[in-house]
C-alpha cells in the first residue's frame, strides 16, 4: 500500500519525512520510488514522538509526504490527541505535504489510551491523507496478506492499477476472511489486549532491572524498544568489547540464546527491539537471561 502510493506520486527529488525510529522498509520504499527519505530523529525522553518544531524544520518546498505510524513499530509509541493535534497543526500550514498514516496497530493500545488518526482528528487534511491498515496485527491474520487503504479517489485508482500490474490481487478466500474479521465479533480484541498489556508490563519491569538497560513503557503495538547505551564499552563473556547495539545482540545470542533485533536499522541506536507477541513464560525466561547477560558484563 505505502509503496504503491509512493510509486504513484513521487517525482525525482521529492522528499518524504520519516520520524525515527521507523519500520525498516520505509526509507527503502522511498528510495525505490525515486524519492529522498528525510529522517526526523526522536528521543526516548520524548517518548519516541516527533515534536512539531522538528517537523516544521524538516519541511521544505520539495516535501511530498510524511509517513506517520502510531502506534509505532518498532517502539510501540502512540500519539495522544494533543500530541497529534500539534503535528496536524503544522501540516495544515503546508498544503503541499501529503500524509501517509500507517494505522496497522490502531486497536493495540493500553491503559485506556484513545487512538486517533490524522484525518480523523483534522478534517482539513482529509483530501491529502492516505490511511492504510491491515489484518495482520489486531486480527492475527499475518499469513492472509490483506491490507487496505482509504484516500483521495484518483490516488486509490492509481494505486490499484500499480497493484494489479505488480503483485496481482489477493485471493478471494483471504478477502472473505477479512470481511468476516472486520464485520464479525470484536470482543476478542480487548481480551488479547489485556494479555498484551500484562506482557508489556512484565518486559518493561524486568528489562529496567537489567544493568545498563533503560526501557520506556510504550502506549501500544506489541514491542518494547530498550536502550542498551549503558552496556556499550563493556566486555562480554567471550572477551568481545561491546561497541554497537549489533555487538550487544550478537553477544546476547551467543551467551544466552536470546534473539533480539538491534535498533540501528530502525534509525535509532544503541537499542534493541523485543516483540512480546509470544508466550508469557518465554518472555519471562528471555528477560531473566538478558538480566544475567548484562550482569556478567565487565
Amino acid at each position: 500500500m505505502l509503496y504503491n502510493a509512493l510509486m504513484a506520486t513521487i517525482n525525482p527529488g521529492d522528499e518524504v519525512i520519516i520520524p525515527a525510529p521507523y519500520w525498516v522498509s520505509y526509507p527503502e520504499m522511498v528510495l525505490l520510488a525515486g524519492g529522498e527519505p528525510v529522517e526526523v530523529a526522536t528521543t526516548m525522553e520524548s517518548g519516541f514522538k516527533m515534536n512539531p518544531e522538528a517537523l516544521e524544520k524538516a519541511i521544505t518546498p520539495k516535501t511530498k509526504w510524511i509517513i506517520f505510524n502510531s502506534p509505532s513499530n518498532p517502539t510501540g509509541a502512540a500519539y495522544t490527541r494533543a500530541e497529534l493535534k500539534a503535528v496536524t497543526d503544522v501540516l495544515v500550514r503546508h498544503p503541499h505535504v501529503h500524509v501517509m498514516s500507517d494505522d496497522m496497530y490502531e486497536h493495540l493500545v493500553y491503559d485506556d489510551f484513545e487512538f486517533f488518526s490524522p484525518a480523523q482528528l483534522e478534517p482539513r487534511l482529509y483530501e491529502r491523507t492516505l490511511t492504510v491498515n491491515g489484518m495482520s496485527k489486531a486480527y492475527c491474520m499475518t499469513g492472509w496478506r490483506i491490507g487496505y487503504a482509504g484516500g483521495p479517489e484518483p490516488l486509490i485508482k492509481t494505486m490499484a492499477m500499480i497493484q494489479s500490474q505488480s503483485t496481482s490481487n489477493p485471493t478471494a478466500v483471504s478477502q472473505w476472511a477479512a470481511v468476516e474479521a472486520l464485520n464479525g465479533p470484536q470482543d476478542f480484541i480487548p481480551r488479547h489486549n489485556k494479555i498484551f498489556k500484562e506482557r508489556r508490563d512484565l518486559c518493561v519491569s524486568m528489562l529496567n532491572q537489567a544493568n545498563g538497560i533503560r526501557c520506556p513503557k510504550p502506549e501500544g503495538a506489541f514491542y518494547v524498544y530498550p536502550s542498551c547505551k549503558g552496556t556499550i564499552g563493556k566486555v562480554a563473556p567471550t572477551g568481545k568489547k561491546l561497541a554497537t547495539d549489533e555487538d550487544f545482540v550478537t553477544e546476547l545470542l551467543e551467551a544466552e540464546g536470546v534473539a533480539v533485533v538491534q535498533g540501528t536499522p530502525f534509525g535509532l541506536g544503541p537499542a534493541f527491539r523485543i516483540s512480546y507477541a509470544t508466550a508469557t513464560t518465554a518472555l519471562e525466561e528471555a528477560c531473566a537471561r538478558i538480566q544475567r547477560f548484562c550482569g556478567n558484563l565487565k
